[in-house]
């Protein structure tokens, strides 16, 4: 800790920082989720296989973040920004939406308002699958009264 040190954190070094971003992703009517009985799992269950895509509107969301974010550092100061994008797939984020659809048919929809499946009894979706959107905020606090409500009506 001494003065040298002070003067030496004070010069610029070969730090950098990073920064990510979260978009809506939009609830593609084709996007979707099943199980795949050819290809089974080490206990001789069938394994899931989403089958789910970015499209326009993600692309060009995404575009426009890593513009903006690029402006941000170089207006708070920092020098040699670099735009990179790691291409992450979907799924790579967290809570991605709409991948159990709710409604009154069974033939349209997995779900019913209560967020039970409608072919199975006493099998409730927990978390955000029924909902179609969340926008780019945090759903937790949406997915406990989910949880509550539907706890209520296994009892009732």
């Amino acid at each position: 800790m001494g003065k040298d040190f002070k003067k030496e954190i004070l010069e610029a070094g070969g730090w950098r920082i990073g920064m990510g971003g979260f978009g809506e992703v939009l609830p593609y009517h084709e996007n979707r989720m099943f199980l795949n009985y050819d290809k089974l799992d080490q206990w001789g269950l069938p394994t899931i296989v989403f089958d789910a895509e970015f499209k326009e509107n993600e692309r060009k969301m995404k575009e426009d973040w890593k513009v903006q974010a690029a402006e941000m550092l170089e207006a708070a100061g920092c020098k040699d920004v670099k735009i990179s994008d790691s291409n992450a797939p979907i799924g790579k984020g967290i809570h991605e939406m709409g991948t159990a659809r709710m409604g009154h048919d069974p033939k349209t929809s997995v779900l019913n308002r209560n967020n039970q499946l409608h072919t199975v009894p006493n099998v409730y979706v927990t978390d955000g699958a029924c909902m179609t959107s969340s926008a780019n905020q945090n759903p937790s606090l949406t997915y406990m009264a989910l949880d509550r409500q539907s706890s209520k009506s296994a009892v009732s």
